[in-house]
């Protein structure tokens, strides 16, 4: 008996986990495929997590991760270790998901081995190839070698037609939506928490970007305490990234203040929680810019380019940087004045409609059928 086409989806960092989580329940749901989950651990605890909150399990786990770890590291790692498994366990077809250094090297390990490749949220692009770094690189670098392009967005299906890839390009939003959405229905309270949430406006804030590292770290530190101190009814919540070159900076610049929660990365359920329970984000997070303005928050993006240009254009999100001025400027119009809020609350969210996962495993149906 001729064994069932084999998919094997990779994954290593929370933001893959939480976008793949959908995919992974529409493949192991699909009894006509045998479905792979493979961990780089990249991120070790915060991927187990995210796998936890959605009821999924990996095959394996390659454990990677190291204090202090380099993209070197994680790169050479990665290629080893899914070399091994691709041998072990040939697969028809892999799937990787955005910008990652995994998604990078699971799509080099791939081609290396001529198996195909699927890229979900392809076609992401700021045209600064250092800007994010290094995932400008990642997605450029994937786009050349895969053979199936899920476009989340228009602008990002323009972009892959623009660059002349090779493959299939298909249009189907954003799984980041589908996990959203599936969330949002049983996301906890969080009265664990030192906030009012009835009787103070909450700011939720995340930073760990590579490129805001050192000074802007800092630029960024000063505009939060700036819009805290203007603004005596507003509390900062801000989960800490676990790398410890952004947590350290963060918690002495900011662990002092009486309207300053700081956090352990909140689990996934309690990070969409906090979405639907504050006022605002101000976030150098790629996802926060898909994921809030499906909950009608305003998101203020702590970097100077965005490969998500739908948001900015849509009125969604707005590039604030990192100078301490604007993001005090920025920040303050929207706490108060509700026309300029209600303006970016209610605008459309151009990032899909909850079904991308399946229109991702029939098109992967397609190219095995082929």
């Amino acid at each position: 008996m001729a064994r069932l086409p084999r998919v094997t989806i990779v994954l290593g960092t929370r933001p893959e986990a939480i976008k793949l989580a959908p995919v992974i329940q529409e493949f192991r749901a699909c009894k006509s495929l045998e479905t792979r989950v493979v961990l780089t651990g990249q991120h070790r605890e915060m991927v187990s997590q995210v796998m936890d909150l959605f009821g999924l399990s990996a095959d394996l786990d390659l454990n990677l991760m190291t204090p202090r770890q380099t993209l070197t590291h994680v790169t050479c790692a990665a290629l080893q270790g899914l070399r091994d498994d691709f041998q072990a366990f040939p697969p028809n077809l892999v799937l990787v998901q955005g910008d990652t250094t995994t998604a990078f090297a699971a799509a080099l390990s791939a081609f290396y081995e001529q198996i195909p490749v699927g890229h979900v949220e392809a076609g992401l692009r700021t045209d600064n190839l250092l800007d994010p770094f290094p995932e400008e690189a990642n997605r450029r670098l994937i786009s050349q070698i895969a053979h199936l392009h899920f476009a989340p967005t228009k602008q990002s299906e323009a972009n892959l037609q623009a660059s002349g890839v090779v493959g299939r390009v298909l249009l189907t939003g954003n799984t980041v939506i589908d996990a959203l959405l599936r969330m949002s229905e049983r996301a906890p309270t969080l009265s664990d928490l030192s906030i009012d949430w009835d009787a103070q406006r909450v700011i939720l804030a995340t930073v760990h970007r590579r490129e805001n590292w050192g000074e802007r770290l800092k630029n960024i530190a000063d505009g939060m305490l700036r819009v805290l101190d203007s603004h005596p009814d507003t509390v900062l919540l801000l989960p800490l990234h676990r790398n410890p070159t952004v947590r350290e900076p963060l918690q002495e610049l900011l662990g002092d203040h009486p309207r300053v929660v700081l956090t352990e990365p909140l689990d996934y359920d309690r990070l969409v929680a906090a979405m639907k329970g504050c006022t605002l984000l101000l976030t150098d997070s790629g996802g926060l810019q898909e994921e809030a303005p499906a909950l009608g928050k305003p998101v203020l993006v702590l970097r100077e380019t965005t490969e998500r240009p739908e948001a900015v254009e849509a009125g969604t999100a707005r590039l604030v940087g990192t100078d301490p001025t604007t993001i005090h400027r920025e920040a303050s119009l929207l706490l108060e004045n509700s026309e300029a809020y209600n303006a970016m609350a209610k605008a459309v969210n151009p990032f899909g409609d909850g079904q991308a996962s399946g229109r991702i495993l029939e098109a992967a149906l397609e190219l095995l059928a082929s």
